[in-house]
């Protein structure tokens, strides 16, 4: 098992640019398989999660060609509708799968209902069955886990009972070749939605309202191929941010779009007192970077009255779900008390126990909220990475930390970004790889 050694304490400074945005290059890799013209997506992040979809995708018979941080993918001799059942249980992506095969090929099956990605709770898969159920698919196998569409998928107007991100991006997709028009409400609008449904306007398929929570997909017989160029990973932004607000020197990210921080802007500067500048500039491929000063006195505002305040997470554009593990531990290192309030995995807070063999000041109340009174001196400990999140939050507590600290099981923070080490280590972190 590979670790990462650590020794905290030195000032993390300099330029750093955030890789593609992993949640939108998984999906849209797998838009591939609603046409049978090629598909070419720029800044795809080298990740692991990406690695797995990309060999699902082979094996159903997606032709793949990489040039660095571009792919192309052709889904023109398609022979299989069931992908490997042991990769499909890796990553929680794989279930975007569903929606184009069944749109283009009218079934999908595969022999495990277990779905991948982080244990972080459950995550239930309802909603994508609603959609399809209401498109036209019927489930002929629920023990082998076997759909089939009734000919071509219909539109229809549907209302989904959580606003799933990605139910709505499988609705989306299956849409796309469905007859007549299909309205999604209550849709999930994050930015990855958005990229993935910018792409189907590439490909052909009209799609009204992108970025709200109300799309309306008029389906097409057929999509073509496009190039499209998947947007920077706000989560990882985010996690520089409470990197450069924990650690002493300033820190410029390039390649921001502003319109996706406005809640980290009020979470990390309103609430945590993170000083940060967005300025425009030309070294960056957006026009814009985030610059987080040197000097920070971070500070926990009250709310009206002196009560405690409360960071939690909700859908977007409220504050995301994979920021709350960054924003604990930036809280560690801020004066003054707030409540972490996780709505919406039961699992994601268990990882404070390894915050607080590190010396922070955190009472965990229950499996959704914790009670964070900062700041906190944190020294270095053995540690392992429980999932992505935690395991990023945990390299910037071990930054922050006097002392070495080892992370095991970095095999998780691998799945969600890219080379870490290698721009930590550009930055001035001391932390190496030990495999």
């Amino acid at each position: 098992m590979s670790s990462y050694i650590i020794h905290g304490g030195s000032p993390i400074q300099g330029t750093v640019t955030p890789s593609g945005n992993k949640n939108a290059a998984m999906p849209m890799a797998e838009a591939c398989l609603l046409t049978d013209e090629p598909i070419t997506l720029h800044n795809m992040p080298q990740i692991g999660d990406m690695e797995a979809v990309f060999e699902l995708l082979t094996g159903l018979g997606v032709d793949v060609q990489r040039a660095g941080n571009s792919i192309t993918l052709c889904a023109a001799n398609l022979r299989s509708t069931e992908p490997n059942p042991k990769l499909f249980a890796q990553i929680r992506g794989s279930l975007t799968l569903m929606g184009p095969l069944l749109a283009r090929h009218g079934h999908f099956a595969v022999p495990a209902t277990k779905t991948g990605g982080d244990d972080i709770g459950r995550r239930r898969i309802d909603t994508h069955l609603h959609i399809f159920n209401k498109l036209g698919v019927e489930m002929v196998d629920k023990g082998r886990f076997e759909m089939r569409a009734n000919g071509r998928l219909q539109g229809t107007d549907i209302l989904l009972d959580e606003a799933s991100v990605t139910a709505t991006e499988n609705g989306v997709m299956a849409a796309s070749l469905a007859q007549g028009t299909t309205i999604l409400r209550n849709a999930a609008s994050e930015p990855h939605v958005q990229d993935l449904c910018n792409l189907l306007v590439r490909m052909g398929c009209p799609i009204d309202g992108i970025g709200s929570n109300t799309l309306i997909i008029h389906g097409q017989e057929r999509l073509t191929g496009a190039e499209y160029t998947v947007g920077p990973d706000f989560m990882e932004i985010g996690s520089y941010i409470g990197l450069g607000a924990i650690t002493a020197g300033e820190l410029r990210i390039n390649g921001i779009i502003p319109e996706h921080l406005r809640m980290m802007e009020i979470v990390f500067a309103d609430r945590l007192g993170v000083r940060m500048e967005t300025v425009k500039t030309a070294e960056s491929a957006t026009g814009w970077s985030l610059v987080i000063a040197d000097e920070q006195e971070l500070r926990i505002r009250t709310d009206f009255g002196g009560a405690i305040p409360r960071i939690d997470d909700q859908p977007w554009p409220a504050f995301p779900p994979d920021l709350m593990s960054i924003a604990l531990v930036t809280a560690t290192q801020a004066k003054g008390t707030v409540l972490i309030h996780e709505k919406m995995y039961d699992g994601r807070l268990y990882f404070v126990d390894k915050l607080v063999a590190m010396g922070a000041q955190i009472i965990l109340c229950d499996p959704h909220r914790a009670v964070v009174v900062g700041p906190s001196r944190l020294v270095g400990h053995p540690i392992t990475s429980p999932d992505i999140r935690a395991g990023m939050a945990l390299i910037l507590a071990a930054l922050a930390a006097q002392g070495k600290t080892t992370i095991g099981n970095i095999q998780q923070i691998d799945r969600g970004y890219e080379a870490i080490d290698t721009k930590l280590r550009a930055l001035g972190a001391k932390i190496e790889r030990e495999d």
